[in-house]
């Protein structure tokens, strides 16, 4: 497969994945329609710099290493599904704010925290490693250039925060700002209660 081929397969594949519903669209959607158009923007390159985690020991030979690895991925669903939770349980104790201390859930969290937050979301998803074996057997060979594969690999990244960012700016419209800001603190119980839901299945269900 030559280069122009895997990189259409690769925006095929990877921008299908990104689109399904899951713990990192929730989280987007969460901290975009609680916290803003900034605070989603925030969370969504977090997002894009937890795939590079996935890429970097996907293009070292790992992913097949950690998706056949019982203990491994039993490892990585403990700490994916327990921090799923516990962003769930944090929207659940959202409250109700008033106009004058409608600012204040922006200082609660710095810029990095937020960042940080969309990072280990991603990066702690168990799936990751099966989903990469799968998308890298596809593309990659024996003699492929590493610039090549360093193409690759930034260009899921841009993917990921340009689906992200689309949804963010989606959301944090003024209309549907407008509708929404009176139930944030609803909306951050809704989707904080379907991420301890996420969480939950992750923890309980068993990886192929």
């Amino acid at each position: 497969m030559d280069f122009l081929q895997g990189l259409l397969l690769i925006t095929t594949v990877h921008l299908l994945a990104a689109a399904s519903p899951g713990p990192d669209f929730v989280l987007v959607s969460q901290q975009t329609l609680s916290r803003g158009k900034s605070a989603g923007l925030l969370v969504s390159f977090g997002i894009a710099l937890g795939l590079a985690v996935h890429i970097l020991y996907s293009s070292l030979g790992l992913a097949a290493v950690i998706a056949s690895s019982e203990s491994l991925l039993w490892g990585i669903k403990i700490l994916g599904g327990l921090y799923l939770i516990y962003l769930g349980v944090s929207g659940l104790k959202a409250k109700p704010q008033n106009a004058s201390i409608h600012t204040e859930p922006a200082k609660e969290m710095s810029n990095w925290k937020t960042i940080v937050m969309g990072f280990f979301c991603n990066a702690l998803n168990p799936k990751a490693p099966i989903y990469f074996v799968a998308l890298f057997t596809m593309v990659l060979s024996p003699d492929m250039p590493v610039y090549q594969l360093f193409v690759y690999g930034i260009w899921m990244m841009v993917l990921q925060f340009l689906w992200f960012s689309t949804v963010v700016f989606l959301l944090s419209s003024p209309k549907l700002n407008a509708k929404f800001e009176r139930m944030g603190h609803w909306i951050d119980r809704v989707l904080g209660g379907a991420m301890v839901l996420m969480g939950l299945k992750v923890l309980t269900t068993k990886m192929n």
